[in-house]
């Protein structure tokens, strides 16, 4: 911890006794870490210290309690981006901008010429997300969403239609997907009604259904969710969201969601543990996705998961691979997910019987199927033909 404090700004230099304190206080710090440790944090803190010693002071505009509030906030997000460093997280939450523009200092003038750009598109996502819910929290209260909820419709068992599925068929359990675009693709149908979409998929067999609801990335919406919902659709609805905060969930619960997606690219351990105690609480179920063996391997470690999706497409690079299934579910992992009956899903690059039967080989038992789907004239016929056989009945 008190390497930690080691990067907190120091409090305004008035006096030298203040700068003595500093001074102990840095080399405290430092005596607790390793050498590694020290040597890093010693350095960063000292340009702290420096360039505040060479001022005496910081202008009292700076030392608003807006800003302290801001500062504070950017050292929180860098220990965030820290922890999920150490559990092969690499998609930034945000811009590393650190503190306000109007705070001065090496460290923090550092950070910011770092660089802005997203490495890829689902940072870009990412950082995009965490604006727009800024803008949706302002707009709507979390308290106001729980007390929607208290006219919400009870949640439908998406788990269970998987299961009876599979059972029926033989085949594994169906999620199509309403999707009108994706960032790799672009327009996937034109004439896009998601009502009538989700009819037809109900009406093909599916099990269950996803909705995109992102709007600028996939031409999604929270509408669509809610207009499916409010059609008499009985299928379970998974709401496809890019969580990252409890707010979304209350506010997917309040649209008809049945179902929540959790991607383990982008959250922590910690917080996919909390936000499931979230949708458990609000009777959702959680879908886990996953991209590659360490974040399996993490998820499989998280007690409660019941559902995990791996996707055959690489999230930073758009690139698809089915055999990713294959390979993310060996013997070891596949005897843990027996024991804790887990329902593995297998996501993107399924076009056709040929890849249902592969994935299912592999693990699976219920699969997430989006473009080749919606892109049929008849996307009822576009699940028999990807299945090889009528599965309606």
């Amino acid at each position: 911890m008190e390497g930690v404090m080691a990067l907190t700004r120091p409090t305004t230099i008035t006096n030298k006794p203040t700068v003595f304190l500093q001074r102990l206080s840095i080399r405290r710090a430092c005596i607790s870490m390793d050498f590694r440790q020290r040597s890093n944090a010693c350095f960063i803190r000292a340009q702290q210290f420096d360039s505040e010693e060479t001022s005496e002071s910081v202008s009292s505009a700076n030392d608003s309690p807006e800003n302290v509030l801001q500062i504070k906030e950017g050292e929180v997000g860098r220990l965030q981006e820290t922890v999920a460093t150490t559990q092969g997280i690499t998609i930034r939450r945000r811009p590393p901008t650190g503190p306000p523009l109007h705070y001065v200092g090496p460290f923090e003038f550092r950070l910011q010429n770092e660089g802005n750009t997203p490495r890829n598109i689902l940072e870009e996502i990412i950082w995009h997300k965490d604006v727009e819910l800024s803008q949706w929290k302002e707009r709507r209260s979390l308290g106001s969403l729980k007390t929607a909820l208290d006219k919400a419709s009870p949640t439908r068992d998406f788990i269970g239609a998987l299961r009876t599925a599979h059972q029926r068929t033989g085949l594994p359990g169906l999620i199509a997907e309403v999707k009108k675009a994706s960032p790799s693709r672009g327009v996937l149908r034109e004439d896009f009604d998601p009502v009538e979409i989700a009819r037809a998929y109900e009406k093909g067999g599916a099990a269950c259904i996803s909705v995109l609801t992102d709007k600028k990335y996939f031409q999604g919406s929270f509408e669509n969710l809610e207009a499916i919902r409010n059609a008499g659709v009985k299928c379970p609805l998974l709401c496809k969201e890019f969580i990252v905060e409890a707010w979304q969930i209350y506010f997917a619960r309040t649209k008809g969601a049945d179902a929540i997606l959790l991607i383990a690219a982008i959250l922590t351990d910690l917080d996919i543990k909390y936000l499931s105690k979230i949708c458990k609480m609000l009777g959702l179920t959680v879908l886990v996705e996953v991209h590659n063996e360490r974040e399996m391997d993490r998820v499989l470690n998280i007690e409660g998961i019941a559902l995990i999706g791996i996707n055959n497409r690489d999230l930073e690079s758009f690139k698809v691979d089915i055999s990713n299934t294959r390979k993310l579910l060996d013997a070891r992992r596949m005897e843990i997910i027996r024991e804790k009956g887990i329902i593995v899903v297998g996501e993107s690059g399924l076009f056709t019987p040929a890849d249902i039967a592969y994935v299912q080989e592999a693990g699976v038992e219920a699969v997430l199927v989006g473009e080749s789907l919606v892109k049929q004239p008849d996307p009822a016929k576009g699940i028999a033909d990807l299945f090889g056989k009528d599965i309606s009945q």
